[in-house]
């Protein structure tokens, strides 16, 4: 196996159909890795599905049912697993609504927590010294350093994906099991397109990124390719900004 390879490996991305989910499980097929997608929509996941070459699993995994339909359809055996599905939610600080909190601690952290606990036997069937198995959890930079926008249900809940990350990390190394958290910066993707449709909000945004422009699927897919190959099987508990600078400079 080289150093960047992941052929062959058996792959699920949940928030796979679209945005950053989409450009990750677009970059394992091509790396010639085994991929299942997993999304709330059957006809998005199953038409993305159908353009990358992967296998689509149609699951809502905010509720136990969704989780358990994405593990009877997954083989016994899973190298990686990457946490992408989630939800944001923006509203002024007087009208921000306490349903918005337990949507999103729902879905971007206790979703994140009770898949992988349960995918728990499929990656330990997968998992050893020199090959450990991978969890990849995406947080965002906004879970890092206080965001502009008064999301904050959102940037909570990826704060509370970065320390679950840690935890989770810390817990299952003995195992053979790395756990790391990708927070990426601006991207295409359903989230971040009130802001990037606008050619003036997308010029400014790109402009406030140290590197000068919006990230790429090549940048995501990269950094998660990195984690589950042999060159990312020294680090466990990591959570890796993937935003142009704009947390660290």
């Amino acid at each position: 196996m080289t150093l960047f390879s992941v052929e062959g490996k058996t792959v699920v991305v949940t928030g796979g159909s679209r945005g950053i989910g989409r450009m990750i499980a677009a970059g394992f097929v091509e790396a010639g890795a085994t991929v299942y997608i997993s999304a709330r929509k059957a006809a998005e996941v199953t038409r993305t599905a159908a353009e990358l070459g992967c296998v689509a699993v149609p699951a809502d995994l905010s509720t136990a049912a969704g989780i358990g339909a994405l593990a009877e359809a997954l083989p016994e055996r899973l190298d990686v697993l990457v946490n992408n599905a989630g939800a944001t939610w923006g509203a002024p600080l007087e009208e921000y609504p306490e349903h918005a909190f337990d949507k999103l601690w729902g879905i971007n952290v206790k979703g994140v927590f009770h898949l992988t606990q349960r995918l728990l036997p499929n990656l330990r069937a997968a998992a050893s010294a020199d090959d450990p198995a991978r969890v990849v959890n995406i947080g965002s930079i906004d879970g890092i350093r206080v965001p502009a926008l008064e999301n904050y249900a959102y940037s909570a809940a990826k704060a509370g994906v970065h320390m679950l990350t840690r935890h989770l990390a810390k817990q299952l190394a003995g195992e053979h099991i790395t756990v790391n958290a990708i927070a990426p910066g601006p991207f295409e993707s359903k989230m971040m397109a009130f802001a990037l449709d606008d050619p003036a909000t997308r010029e400014g945004i790109a402009s406030s990124v140290p590197l000068g422009r919006i990230g790429r699927p090549d940048d995501m897919a990269g950094a998660a390719i990195f984690l589950s190959s042999r060159a990312g099987a020294y680090l466990t508990g990591t959570v890796i900004p993937v935003d142009g600078g704009i947390s660290g400079l």
